[in-house]
């Protein structure tokens, strides 16, 4: 919905849709990412990740849909309801990567790159498509519609995909079945039906329950106090992302040569920039692993706050675009340094808890930052 701020902005130019439409989606996203995290050991998360994806495909094709409903106009009726389809896509998030994050957890932290990585690749891929569905109908009557109905229907068509695959491919896969099956055998509850699911009967072991280490697992409280630091590093990561990107970077970086392309090279520029910075970690030799040392650059990156301030009033778009790429890759880096670093050293039922505890850490980081961003805009006279 981000990558289509084009369309919005000129349906709905006196309602700000860039901000609204994330604040909107923030709440909804954090409230169900937070009940899950409270109740994730009771918790089915092959219902909760198919109900995710299935509300996914079916909030965009509501996006399609409003507009055909409203012949793509403006106006107060057709805005409230992209509101309400955003809250539908928070609510979703809100199954999905929480749950992804801690089934991932319990089999391999090192798997969450990847996830992490998909989560940018994602972003990059958008932003391609609404550059090539823009360009297609840029000098037709009605384009700017007829690219983002085609750009939504795309997506629509991604997210039945994800239902399928999720529902008949993931939970058949050898790996996956083995580190689910390692999971069931350390205590998790939460793996049964994706046993089922992959084929495999779940049977308790009775050398196993014998264990007094197997019921035991840390309660939520304690992976907190002991990874308070991770859960700070996710939240300050975010807060600062979201208070820049993407409000500030679609309205408040001014007019220039590159006109109404300016916004979607911005962020394409980050989602691409996000994307490498995914990536970055696969190298050992930069990636950083020191709990220290990942609380310091994540206060660091707070100076570009005041870099992207005077970078916008005093320097040219191409300024503007290299600072919004190290925002990016910053961002990547910085988030599977620590989304892959926390869980390890847990066992299976503990990595899961941890995996959907740090998620909605990360929300509130975005919550947060854009509520900042709403504080600057309404500090500047909206």
């Amino acid at each position: 919905m981000v990558t289509i701020e084009d369309y919005y902005v000129y349906l709905f130019p006196n309602y700000h849709p860039t901000r609204v439409i994330t604040l909107v989606y923030q709440p909804f996203v954090l409230t169900t990412t937070a009940l899950f995290a409270y109740h994730e050991a009771k918790i089915n998360t092959r219902i909760r990740n198919l109900a995710g994806y299935t509300l996914f495909f079916l909030s965009s094709f509501g996006v399609i849909v409003l507009d055909a409903a409203s012949s793509g106009r403006g106006g107060i009726a057709p805005f409230v309801g992209l509101c309400l389809i955003a809250a539908a896509f928070g609510v979703s998030d809100g199954h999905v990567q929480g749950g992804m994050t801690g089934d991932l957890s319990l089999m391999c932290p090192e798997f969450i790159q990847s996830f992490f990585a998909g989560i940018a690749a994602s972003g990059a891929i958008t932003s391609a498509l609404r550059f090539l569905t823009k360009a297609i109908f840029e000098n037709s009557r009605d384009g700017l519609r007829k690219g983002a109905m085609l750009f939504s229907s795309i997506a629509c068509f991604f997210e039945l995909l994800c239902v399928l695959l999720y529902a008949f491919v993931f939970p058949k896969l050898p790996i996956v079945k083995f580190y689910r099956t390692k999971a069931a055998s350390e205590g998790s509850l939460t793996v049964s039906a994706d046993l089922a699911a992959g084929g495999i009967k779940s049977q308790s072991d009775p050398l196993a329950e014998e264990d007094p280490d197997y019921a035991e697992r840390l309660s939520n409280r304690q992976l907190l106090h002991q990874n308070i630091d991770y859960a700070l590093d996710v939240f300050l990561i975010y807060v600062l992302t979201l208070s820049i990107f993407p409000g500030f970077l679609a309205e408040d970086t001014g007019t220039h040569s590159l006109g109404s392309w300016y916004a979607l090279v911005l962020i394409a520029t980050f989602n691409v920039s996000d994307l490498i910075g995914r990536y970055m970690p696969l190298i050992e030799q930069i990636k950083l692993a020191s709990r220290k040392w990942l609380l310091i650059a994540v206060i660091a990156r707070f100076l570009f706050i005041p870099a992207f301030y005077f970078t916008v009033k005093y320097c040219d778009e191409g300024w503007v675009i290299m600072l919004t790429s190290f925002l990016g890759l910053s961002n990547g880096h910085l988030t599977v340094c620590v989304i892959t670093e926390a869980p390890k050293g847990y066992k299976g039922p503990e990595q899961n808890a941890l995996g959907n505890m740090l998620v909605f850490f990360l929300l509130a980081g975005i919550f947060c930052g854009v509520v900042l961003d709403w504080m600057w805009l309404i500090g500047k006279g909206w």
